[in-house]
């Protein structure tokens, strides 16, 4: 399945959300002493933001994932892989990049 989420991940790389631009500014480069990479396929799902060192996984959600039965289905799916799954709603991002980061630092640290 991964070579055909492949596209769809390449492309969403292309349009990220500004949320999701801003908080990539604090993942890559291992800046938090932790490799991301971002808009990747795992199984059959694209996260936002993955750590596989970690086993963390990061989702930046908008007004769509309001009471998501999907988004429930798919963090059990993960929880079931090993991986932990936070989540945050784009004006968190935006509006606490640093509450943001630390709380993932803490996670990935763990």
């Amino acid at each position: 399945m991964k070579r055909k989420l492949a596209p769809l991940a390449r492309a969403l790389r292309k349009n990220m959300t500004k949320a999701e631009v801003k908080l990539w500014r604090c993942l890559s480069r291992k800046q938090l002493g932790i490799i991301f990479r971002r808009q990747y396929p795992i199984g059959d799902y694209i996260v936002d933001f993955v750590s596989f060192d970690a086993k963390l996984i990061v989702e930046v959600d908008g007004s769509q994932h309001v009471e998501s039965k999907t988004d429930e289905t798919r963090d059990e799916w993960f929880a079931s892989q090993g991986y932990k799954v936070l989540r945050f709603w784009n004006n968190e991002v935006l509006k606490n990049i640093d509450g943001v980061v630390n709380q993932i630092k803490r996670e990935g640290l763990v």
